[in-house]
């Protein structure tokens, strides 16, 4: 298995702890537009060997029965009264304008 493909596990997703090779870090880096040195390959693949350790950690923990949440606690969304605050200036704002038609800004045209 290539250190990069997953296997399914006890219901979740399990990393192969697989070295990483020289040539993915220069493909990963490739694919996502980063220039790493010649001598930083070997600390980007141990850092990255480091991250997907605490995936694998994070997916071992037993979550059965544990209900989804949005937030960490219990809060309400305070909601104000829908009213006007504003009162429509339209015509107001639109007599500043160089050109205006129909309620709308006229502007020069910028594409043929």
């Amino acid at each position: 298995m290539a250190p990069h493909e997953f296997q399914y596990n006890r219901g979740f997703l399990a990393h192969t702890p697989v070295p990483l090779d020289k040539s993915e870090i220069d493909k990963v880096a490739r694919l996502a537009r980063l220039r790493i040195g010649p001598g930083e390959a070997d600390a980007v693949a141990a850092r990255i060997g480091e991250i997907l350790a605490m995936i694998d950690e994070l997916q071992a923990v037993d979550t059965a029965g544990v209900e989804p949440l949005a937030h960490p606690l219990e809060v309400r969304q305070r909601l104000r009264a829908d009213e006007v605050t504003e009162h429509d200036r339209r015509d107001e704002l639109l007599a500043a304008a160089p050109a205006s038609r129909n309620g709308l800004l006229l502007v020069p045209k910028v594409i043929e």
